[in-house]
């Protein structure tokens, strides 16, 4: 019994380590405006679904899943979501249709939380649908080249860390801290592009 836990302990931490690599490398290509960011988290994205699961981190699966989904659009929307087939320009949004996410990222939190806590044995069920609803918007706003779509994720990583680190997956909480620094980053040098469109 003890051998079989520490077995799946060492695999789940090799999956998760290398799940974490390429979560790094997808942040870093993003924020380089590299179309290459999107098949680095299809494949952690695609890892990380087996371990939110076995986490019973159930909204987190869930988002693992769209993640997965918005690779592909998110691959297609760079390379030629365009009619003219030009490289897709970042864009700010307006204060109101922010105000607009934010009411969709709450009612969204709401009906994840209701569903979590009431139907599943999911672990953190608010923080998770919290974090599962604001990461659903903010992947869009990557995809469309929003350049707020830093500010949100320095926000949401923030939340991660603490709920991967409750779960005992201190590599993951690591890598959403890690999300966050890059972020910052992120955010300066797309506003430095967005300046000089």
């Amino acid at each position: 019994m003890t051998e079989t836990i520490t077995s799946a302990f060492q695999q789940t931490s090799w999956i998760e380590a290398l799940a974490v690599v390429l979560g790094i490398a997808y942040v870093i290509l993003a924020a380089y405006e590299s179309n290459w960011c999107w098949l680095a988290a299809a494949i952690s994205v695609s890892l990380y679904i087996y371990i939110c699961f076995n986490a019973k981190l159930y909204s987190e699966t869930g988002l693992q899943v769209f993640y997965l989904i918005m690779a592909f659009y998110g691959w297609w929307q760079w390379k030629s979501g365009k009619p003219s087939k030009e490289k897709l320009e970042i864009s700010v949004l307006k204060t109101s249709n922010h105000l607009l996410l934010i009411a969709l990222g709450l009612l969204l939190t709401f009906l994840f939380y209701f569903v979590m806590k009431n139907y599943t044995n999911a672990a953190l069920p608010l923080a998770d649908a919290f974090v599962t609803a604001f990461s659903l918007i903010a992947t869009f706003m990557v995809a469309k080249k929003n350049l707020e779509n830093w500010i949100w994720w320095i926000l949401i990583d923030g939340l991660a860390v603490y709920i991967y680190f409750r779960r005992g997956l201190q590599l993951t909480a690591f890598l959403y801290f890690i999300y966050a620094i890059i972020a910052v980053a992120g955010f300066i040098k797309w506003k430095k592009e967005f300046t000089k469109q």
